[in-house]
């Protein structure tokens, strides 16, 4: 079995309004790669960067701020 298949999303998604992420997550999508895909929105990605380090997803309202 593939490493990748293996690993399976267990955390809860858009559970918070707030997350922290870093450059090492980017590129940046809501919901995070970490995040079960079943029962969130689709996935949007976000582009923090062009955003002066802070973005805001359009379907939860979850907001990211890049802290390093």
């Amino acid at each position: 079995m593939a490493e990748s298949a293996q690993h399976t999303a267990s955390a809860p998604a858009n559970a918070q309004q707030r997350y922290e992420v870093h450059r090492a997550d980017l590129p940046l999508s809501c919901p995070l790669p970490s995040m079960a895909l079943w029962n969130s929105h689709p996935r949007v990605y976000l582009a923090i960067e062009a955003e002066g380090g802070e973005s805001q997803c359009p379907y939860c309202g979850a907001h990211f701020v890049l802290v390093d």
